[in-house]
């Protein structure tokens, strides 16, 4: 007999299934009947196979018998990001020109998934090609937040974080360029991770030597992050740009602790935010949480202010690369603001890519230096709580607005542009209940210390 249910820890599954507490079948059907009760209100798995997962179930079960070596994952039900090609199972990036594109190849963030024994069940939902915070598009709707759902789930993996949080997964993969994991990690109370560049290789890949997107995972909480991050973690060599330790060795976060813990607290980034107070407030009593266990806590931020423009251009430019022939062709498929960000990159320069590269050069170098005084960066995860549903992207933030559907998630993108590892994690709610979460951000490469000092801080019960 087993007290497990949906809301359990991935590690107490895989250990239940281990210890045949209970079968892969049972977990599936736990999951299946949540996914029943929540999405057809939350709108966050698509492309359900009821009939695949089953079989899927049961022939992890069969291994579980035949005394397999069973991987990290096994048994597990997983719902893969609908922008990672899975082999076999419709793939539509959320957009209507591939409503019906079923993948013949696994990506290599999905090969690892399934090579460690996960379950495929389905997709969860994300924007047109995982363009911006809110997750909605003409093919799946919009998902709404799983904490209230008038509410935002946020993006572009959204559908992730309101399956995870709303017990329909386990875990759950990502993608982050501009916040894309951080953001709805934040507006639906869990956890997500945007490693250091390279510390999740990405294959296939038309650019190998563009790293300003990654893929990451979500979790419940830091442990389960860390286990999925020891999964798809590692070198590849088709990609030259990978780091060269081995996923297992993040599997278990090192203890940090907190006392001693250098700390630049920043609710701003030297004014170069505009903050909801809900979200500032949030980020001043995670301060004091950590001075109170005896960090170091310093009122400090790096020059971040050329990474506006750095993370705009490159994120154009590549956007422009990737869309641009697929725009001219089908001009009317795109929703508006992500056609105008595509054009955007039509005008620029090699100069201008070459000024964001230099740019990021530079960031980097203040980004080490930095790290030379403090040990980590506290600030947003995003700039404002959960917005309205029906809204593409908050009009204003304290009444000043918002000129495009990039401008409130500065707080995620400049720290992109850095290159540096950055954690999500719940850190409290707004007087109405909906979740915030800090960011905390690390050296380039300190990916386990960063997941030690936020499980350290995640004991410290900000959410109570």
């Amino acid at each position: 007999m087993t007290t497990l249910t949906v809301d359990s820890t991935a590690r107490d599954m895989v250990a239940a299934i281990r210890a045949k507490q209970i079968s892969a079948r049972e977990l599936l059907e736990l999951h299946l009947a949540r996914i029943a009760e929540r999405n057809p209100e939350l709108n966050a798995v698509v492309s359900l196979d009821e009939e695949r997962a089953r079989e899927g179930a049961e022939a992890a079960d069969e291994a579980t018998v035949r005394g397999a070596d069973l991987g990290p994952l096994h048994g597990l039900p997983f719902a893969f990001k609908d922008t990672h090609d899975v082999a076999g199972w419709r793939t539509t990036y959320g957009s209507p020109l591939f409503a019906d594109h079923v993948p013949e190849t696994d990506e290599l963030v999905v090969e690892r998934i399934r090579a460690a024994g996960a379950v495929t069940i389905g997709k969860t939902n994300v924007p047109e090609f995982a363009a911006g915070s809110h997750t909605f598009n003409p093919i799946f709707g919009t998902t709404l937040n799983p904490v209230d759902p008038t509410r935002s789930a946020g993006g572009s993996s959204g559908g992730a974080a309101c399956a995870l949080r709303a017990g329909m997964v386990p875990l759950a993969d990502g993608s982050d360029m501009g916040g894309s994991l951080r953001n709805p990690a934040s507006f639906c109370g869990v956890v997500g991770l945007r490693p250091s560049l390279g510390r999740v290789p990405s294959w296939p890949n038309a650019n190998l030597w563009e790293t300003t997107s990654t893929s990451g995972p979500l979790g419940r909480d830091v442990d389960d992050v860390a286990l999925l991050l020891s999964v798809i973690a590692g070198p590849d060599e088709r990609v030259p740009t990978a780091l060269g330790e081995p996923g297992a060795a993040f599997a278990t976060p090192p203890e940090v602790p907190l006392g001693r813990l250098r700390v630049a607290l920043s609710p701003d980034l030297g004014g170069l935010l505009e903050v909801d107070d809900d979200v500032r407030r949030a980020v001043g009593e995670a301060g004091a949480a950590l001075a109170g266990a005896g960090s170091h806590v310093d009122l400090a931020q790096p020059d971040l202010a050329v990474a506006d423009d750095t993370f705009r251009t490159l994120r154009a430019w590549l956007f422009q690369a990737a869309f641009g022939a697929l725009l001219a062709e089908n001009p009317g498929a795109f929703k508006p603001s992500l056609a105008d960000n595509i054009r955007a990159g039509e005008a620029l320069t090699g100069a201008d890519v070459a000024r964001a590269y230099e740019q990021r050069t530079l960031l980097s170098d203040r980004m080490r230096i930095f790290f030379g005084q403090y040990d980590v960066l506290v600030l947003p995860t995003s700039q404002v709580p959960p917005f309205p549903a029906d809204q593409e992207y908050p009009p204003d933030i304290n009444g000043r607005p918002m000129a495009t559907y990039l401008d409130w998630m500065r707080s995620a993108y400049l720290i992109t542009a850095t290159g540096c590892p950055a954690i999500s994690v719940p850190a409290g709610h707004t007087v109405d209940g909906l979740p915030i979460g800090v960011q905390i951000v690390a050296p380039f490469g300190a990916d386990a210390r960063l997941l030690g000092v936020a499980r350290s801080v995640e004991r410290l019960g900000l959410t109570a």
